[in-house]
């Protein structure tokens, strides 16, 4: 099968992940794969150094002559190319995408059009967005239920084109690593029962450090229920990104927990990282409409706690789950894992259910089924 796979995400956000992961799974299978982007942009360079050989496109302009010459582009990639799929990650130059659709919908260049929709922000239901959505895409596929429900209520697009797909997550990298585990948890001078709760993600407010942090050391000092941990541990898995590391480290210092608390930064060996965990946690306040981390964690056989947010309550048993930003729910959620072993082995028996139907093979069956079922219908 040949499809183009248009990732015009300027940052090497989980929506780009998403779109170059599905790339790079069609190629290994056999399948001719296009990847279009936006050059000089974090993406376009991950996507060089996957070895994808993304092509550079003014994919996000707004100017109409620049529209005008990107159509003619495209036209020309349709004719030559001849893709049975092309599958937009993001909605700029969709309408381009639907116009040439049309244009060859009768013709030996006849393609099907697909939407992946794996940003948090819920389409408006606009006329527009409507018809785009309804009469122009061929299939819409949503990384968690909350979107896939969206366009089924609320923008009117018929079930059986809406298509649910968790993006999948490479065991042969993640997976449970004791010998790195015990390598880690040495390193940063951890003992077998110090208990280690670990968030993996960029600094960013939107992740929740800061929140996890108040979490810890008002765990540790008996805040929430009058019982002090003292062999509670914090792993930051990150680095620099919207927030700087040295505000996470004022957090840290500002809430005393700075002596047991570590920041990794940047580490070739993050399946080690996690392994060395025992208890995740997600505490975005928003997003995770694809929860790359989430996943990473729960594929290395470690047990996760959550906020609510986007992919989550598709991902973890509802006892795993706080509502976003309740800090004092979240300690109670740590807590429990920490203080009964027979529900972290619960939880993470129910991670590891959960991920074996999300790995890199289902990730791209499920998604063949779809392209398959719109080449039929297209």
């Amino acid at each position: 099968m040949r499809t183009i796979q248009v990732v015009n995400v300027r940052w090497f956000n989980a929506t780009a992940w998403y779109g170059m992961m599905l790339a790079r799974l069609l190629r290994e299978a056999g399948h001719e794969t296009l990847v279009l982007g936006l050059a000089g942009t974090e993406s376009f360079e991950r996507a060089r150094a996957w070895g994808l050989d993304p092509i550079p496109l003014p994919l996000n302009a707004a100017n109409p002559f620049t529209l005008a010459g990107l159509y003619g582009t495209l036209h020309r990639m349709v004719r030559d190319f001849r893709p049975h799929v092309v599958n937009c990650h993001r909605g700029e130059s969709f309408v381009l995408w639907g116009l040439l659709k049309a244009l060859h919908a009768r013709g030996p260049h006849r393609f099907g059009l697909v939407r992946t929709r794996g940003d948090q922000r819920l389409p408006k239901g606009n006329r527009p967005n409507l018809f785009l959505h309804t009469r122009v895409a061929d299939a819409v596929i949503a990384t968690n239920s909350v979107m896939a429900e969206h366009f089924t209520t609320r923008m009117g697009v018929p079930a059986d084109r809406v298509h649910t797909i968790i993006g999948g997550v490479d065991e042969s990298v993640f997976r449970f690593d004791a010998a790195g585990r015990a390598r880690v948890r040495a390193e940063y001078g951890w003992a077998d029962d110090d208990f280690v709760v670990g968030l993996l993600g960029r600094f960013d407010a939107v992740k929740g450090q800061r929140e996890l942090i108040e979490t810890v050391a008002g765990l540790r000092a008996g805040r929430w229920d009058g019982t002090p941990r003292p062999r509670l541990r914090l792993m930051l898995a990150g680095f620099d990104s919207a927030t700087p590391e040295s505000t996470v480290r004022g957090w840290l210092r500002e809430a005393g927990i700075e002596g047991i608390s570590v920041i990794t930064g940047k580490r070739p060996d993050v399946a080690a990282c996690i392994s060395a965990m025992d208890l995740g946690v997600v505490a975005s306040l928003w997003s995770e409409t694809i929860a790359r981390a989430a996943l990473e964690i729960m594929a290395c056989d470690r047990p996760l706690v959550s906020t609510t947010v986007g992919v989550m309550p598709d991902l973890l048993p509802h006892g795993a789950l706080v509502a976003p930003g309740d800090v004092a729910a979240m300690a109670g959620a740590i807590a429990h894992a920490m203080d009964s072993p027979p529900w972290l082995e619960i939880l993470r028996a129910a991670c590891g259910l959960r991920i074996e139907s999300l790995h890199r093979a289902d990730f791209l069956h499920r998604t063949l089924d779809v392209y398959r079922d719109v080449c039929r219908t297209a």
